[in-house]
């Protein structure tokens, strides 16, 4: 009988083992929010969504993130919040757009941004082996872009990418890049939301679909099997 109970209670936990759900931080600014959009259509929602496919289950993001925010803004946010280490098992960020619509100094955007991805590691329960960057997508194709009189956007924010995708290779950390193909998505119908600069959710979908094969290979040990 006892026999027959502990296997039972083995079978139970096995079971609720392989419906676990990982809890999921994203960090970032409009684009992670997905601004002019239900939250709900924004990029961490759609990956969520499309990774269940692969056996990859998570419960509903955690999501710090508001239009306009710059780098600073989001680690005073982040402090406000008063997070706890190794609370996640999943956490992301995409940040830098405003220091660069604002032309704050790159410098500073590096440093901020290394503090950022400190406090990411520090969030997430297997260290660097459960964070991801996204880079900071090109918006100079959008209409609002184009019809503005900012110049070289292109150019500052490849340098802004540059310098996340050089600190995550040193910490081993994946970099997605939809730069480029938010360039080309930009200047095509549907792509856009209704204000002419950020992305609509058919575009986020594109953004997921283009790196949801790396994310599933990058973060194979949470999957439930």
């Amino acid at each position: 009988m006892q026999f027959e109970i502990a296997l039972i209670l083995c079978l139970i936990t096995q079971f609720v083992m392989a419906q676990t759900e990982h809890n999921y931080l994203a960090l970032g600014d409009s684009y992670t929010i997905g601004e002019s959009l239900p939250v709900e259509e924004a990029w961490p929602y759609l990956l969520i969504r499309d990774a269940q496919t692969y056996n990859l289950d998570f419960s509903a993001p955690t999501i710090i993130a508001k239009t306009g925010w710059r780098t600073d803004e989001l680690i005073t946010a982040i402090e406000d919040k008063g997070l706890q280490q190794n609370s996640y098992d999943l956490v992301s960020l995409l940040i830098g757009v405003n220091n660069q619509y604002q032309s704050k100094p790159l410098e500073t955007y590096k440093k901020e941004f290394h503090e950022l991805l400190e406090k990411a590691i520090y969030f997430a329960k297997n260290d660097m082996k459960s964070v991801f960057v996204v880079s900071i997508p090109d918006y100079s194709t959008s209409f609002f872009a184009l019809k503005s009189d900012k110049k070289n956007i292109r150019q500052a924010i490849d340098d802004y990418n540059t310098y996340a995708k050089h600190l995550c290779g040193i910490h081993d950390i994946p970099f997605y890049d939809i730069t480029a193909l938010s360039h080309q998505l930009n200047m095509q119908k549907g792509m856009l939301a209704e204000d002419d600069l950020h992305p609509s959710a058919l575009q986020y979908q594109k953004w997921v679909a283009e790196f949801l094969p790396n994310f599933v290979t990058d973060f194979s040990n949470l999957k439930n099997e």
